[in-house]
């Protein structure tokens, strides 16, 4: 569990620490401590519907700003949504293409860019995919994306950080069900995740039980957002803020008996969410 390695953090947050955190070419993620750390043991703010941002002039956005700007802010997990648009042309969208899209292969190319550009990053993406793995393989290959991926075996320990970044894997592909696979292109809730329920109207909707995928998974993400009948700044004021985030985290942790990973918002420039994946993370005082 990644809370048994805090005394170790603790005991990296003087001057050479600090003078990492300044080099983040030097660790992973950002920080020296992280490079350490197995994969199911980090922490890190996931932007749900990551690709509908009003910086993209979608209609009821997800995130004020497009996911170039996510991956710059700190964000490293994606949720992101495919489906055929009108020709039948694979693209980013929520349901209906007609409210907004882009291009998967245009998408994808974002992140390598990203990359290519800071490599000793690690970036994660859920798919919840509507269409084909050979469509979906494809534009990967388009995108010259494939050459990041990592294939795991669910019955082998995930590798550190460092070791994804040392073998320029580092970027893990999960879905959510259904199709034939590449080997990268893993089914997370039949082999790897499990999150809690994402239908929250108000906070107090918000608990920490299982609703997809196994508890015995070594993932965990924890949906926190709210949808009255649409995601809004408004409604992530009222949940994205301490003490409520890291209250539900460190709640659903003990109830969990696991650390959470992942920690999926709207909206996520509104409220803590960043400092909260630094607190789960231990790096905080950094």
């Amino acid at each position: 569990m990644r809370t048994f390695l805090l005394p170790l953090l603790a005991a990296c947050s003087g001057p050479a620490a600090e003078d990492s955190a300044t080099e983040p070419a030097t660790g992973c993620n950002g920080h020296d401590v992280l490079c350490q750390l197995p994969f199911d043991e980090v922490a890190v703010a996931m932007t749900h519907n990551a690709m509908s941002s009003a910086e993209d002039d979608w209609l009821a956005p997800n995130q004020t700003y497009a996911m170039p700007r996510q991956l710059e802010d700190g964000v490293r997990g994606f949720m992101i949504d495919t489906h055929y648009d009108d020709d039948g042309t694979p693209a980013l969208c929520h349901g209906f293409c007609s409210i907004g899209s882009t291009p998967l292969v245009d998408g994808l190319r974002q992140f390598t860019d990203f990359l290519d550009a800071h490599p000793r990053e690690v970036v994660v993406f859920m798919i919840e995919n509507g269409i084909s793995a050979e469509d979906t393989a494809a534009a990967f290959e388009a995108a010259d994306l494939l050459r990041y991926t990592y294939a795991h075996d669910p019955q082998l320990a995930w590798p550190t950080l460092g070791e994804l970044v040392e073998a320029d894997t580092r970027l893990i592909v999960f879905h959510q069900g259904g199709g034939t696979d590449p080997a990268w292109y893993m089914d997370g809730y039949a082999d790897y995740v499990w999150d809690t329920d994402y239908s929250a109207e108000t906070a107090a909707d918000f608990d920490c039980g299982r609703l997809r995928g196994s508890s015995d998974h070594a993932l965990f993400l924890m949906n926190h957002f709210l949808t009255a009948p649409l995601a809004s700044p408004d409604l992530a004021e009222q949940v994205n803020h301490n003490p409520l985030l890291l209250d539900r985290a460190r709640q659903c942790e003990a109830e969990a008996g696991q650390a959470v990973n992942w920690i999926a918002v709207d909206f996520y420039d509104i409220g803590d969410v960043l400092a909260v994946v630094d607190t789960l993370n231990g790096v905080d005082a950094l």
